[in-house]
C-alpha cells in the first residue's frame, strides 16, 4: 500500500502503511514544513518526485521538490505572471480588480508528453507549464488572454482559479481543466487553443440568462476514468454532473432519483477501471457547508449515478461538522481511499469505502490528500 501525503494548514504530514491495531492501514510518521500552510502536494509517477506548494500569505507562494521521498527538499521556481501593462485595469465578472500575481498554487499535474514537464494551475485563473521539473515556468498565454476570461468569477476566493488538471491517457496533448468559477476547458494541441466544454451544465446561482453559460459553471472538481476516458464526473456547486461522450454533453444527476443525502460537496473520485463507480463527500451548501445533521458520510454510486449508497461505518454519526475540500479525497492505485477534513480528521478505507478507520483526529485543517507509491 502506498504512503499518504496530507497537506494541512500547518504542514505536510506523511502516513505510512501500517499493520497497527487501529486498522486504518496507515500510521502518521513525520511532518515537513511544520507550521507552514501547505495548499497542495503532488507525486509525479514518472520519477517519484514529491512536490509541495506552500502559501505564506503576505510573504507569497513557494514551491519545493523532493527526489528522496521527503528526506530533503529543494526550493524551485514559482509560476510568475508577466508584468501587468502599465495603466491597464482588468476586472472579473463580479467587477473586482484583477492583479497579475500568483495568489495560490491550486493544482499540479505531470505533463505526459515530455519527461520532466509539468502543468500548474493558480489563482487567479492562469495555467503554467514547466519543461524542467519546475526550474522555470511559462504562462499559457492562449488561455490567459482568452476573451472569455473576463466572464470568470471567484469561487471560494475573489478571483477564479484552476483546481483540476487532467492529462488525457489517450493523447498527452489533450488536457482538460476545471475552473471555479469558469467551467471546464480543454485543449487538444498542448495549450495552443482552448474550448469550453461545459455544455449541459446548469448554474442556479446566476441571472437567468447565464444559467447554461459555460463560463458561469462553478465546477468544484473534475475527474476522468482512466480505463474509459470518454467518461468524466463533476462535483458542481449545485449538483453532480456526468459525461459519457467525451464532454460533448453533460447530464445532471437528480437527487430525487438517486436518493443521495446531498448533491453539494467539493471532491469526487472515480474508479480508474470502472467508469460507473464514483465516490463523493456530501454537505449542506452555501452558508452552512457542514454534513447534513452533523453526520459525516461518503456516498458511492456503482451504476453510473442511478443510485447511491451512503457509507458511514466507522465515521462519526453525530456532532461531526467536517467539510472535505476538493483535493481532500483520494483513491490509490490499489483501491484504498482516504479523506481529510477541515477539522483535522483523516480517515482511510481499504475496502472501497464499505468501512472507514481513523488515521488521525488532531491534525490542522486538511486541504489535500494524495497517495505516494
Amino acid at each position: 500500500m502506498p504512503s499518504l501525503l496530507i497537506s494541512t494548514r500547518k504542514g505536510l504530514f506523511v502516513a505510512s502503511p501500517s499493520d497497527s491495531a487501529s486498522g486504518s492501514g496507515f500510521k502518521l510518521e513525520r511532518g515537513h514544513f511544520v507550521g507552514d500552510n501547505l495548499s497542495l502536494a503532488m507525486v509525479d509517477p514518472r520519477d517519484g518526485a514529491w512536490y509541495a506548494a506552500l502559501d505564506h500569505g503576505h510573504f507569497g507562494v513557494k514551491l519545493h521538490r523532493s527526489d528522496d521521498r521527503g528526506t530533503t527538499w529543494t526550493e524551485i521556481a514559482v509560476p510568475t505572471y508577466p508584468k501587468q501593462p502599465e495603466g491597464e485595469v482588468q476586472k472579473n465578472f463580479f467587477g473586482l480588480e484583477l492583479k497579475w500575481t500568483t495568489q495560490l498554487i491550486w493544482s499540479l499535474a505531470p505533463a505526459l508528453d515530455k519527461a520532466g514537464a509539468l502543468w500548474c494551475g493558480t489563482i487567479p485563473g492562469g495555467l503554467f507549464r514547466s519543461e524542467d521539473r519546475g526550474a522555470t515556468w511559462q504562462l499559457v498565454e492562449s488561455l490567459w488572454f482568452h476573451p472569455d476570461r473576463t466572464k470568470w468569477g471567484g469561487g471560494g476566493r475573489d478571483h477564479a482559479g484552476i483546481h483540476s488538471i487532467l492529462v488525457d491517457p489517450r493523447d498527452p496533448k489533450t488536457v482538460a481543466i476545471a475552473i471555479s468559477t469558469g467551467g471546464v476547458w480543454r485543449t487538444k494541441d498542448a495549450g495552443a487553443t482552448w474550448t469550453n466544454t461545459a455544455g449541459g451544465m446548469r448554474a442556479e446561482y446566476v441571472p437567468p440568462e447565464l444559467v447554461n453559460d459555460g463560463n458561469s459553471q462553478d465546477v468544484h472538481c473534475l475527474v476522468q476514468c482512466a480505463a474509459t476516458p470518454t467518461t468524466f464526473w463533476v462535483q458542481h456547486h449545485n449538483g453532480i454532473f456526468k459525461s459519457t461522450d467525451d464532454m460533448a454533453s453533460w447530464t445532471e444527476l437528480e437527487k430525487e432519483q438517486t436518493g443521495a443525502p446531498s448533491h453539494f460537496g467539493f471532491p469526487v473520485a472515480v474508479d480508474p477501471k470502472d467508469p460507473d463507480t464514483a465516490w463523493f463527500v456530501p454537505a449542506i451548501k452555501d452558508e452552512k457547508r457542514i454534513p447534513a445533521e452533523g453526520r459525516l458520510v461518503v456516498t458511492r454510486t456503482r451504476d453510473g449515478g442511478k443510485t447511491f449508497e451512503t457509507l458511514s461505518k466507522g465515521l462519526p454519526s453525530s456532532f461531526a461538522y467536517d467539510l472535505v475540500y476538493r483535493h481532500g479525497l483520494a483513491l490509490s492505485p490499489d483501491g484504498a481511499l482516504a479523506f481529510g477534513s477541515t477539522t483535522g480528521n483523516v480517515f482511510a478505507s481499504t475496502d472501497r469505502g464499505d468501512s472507514w478507520s481513523l488515521v488521525s483526529n488532531y491534525l490542522p485543517p486538511v486541504y489535500a490528500v494524495t497517495f505516494a507509491p
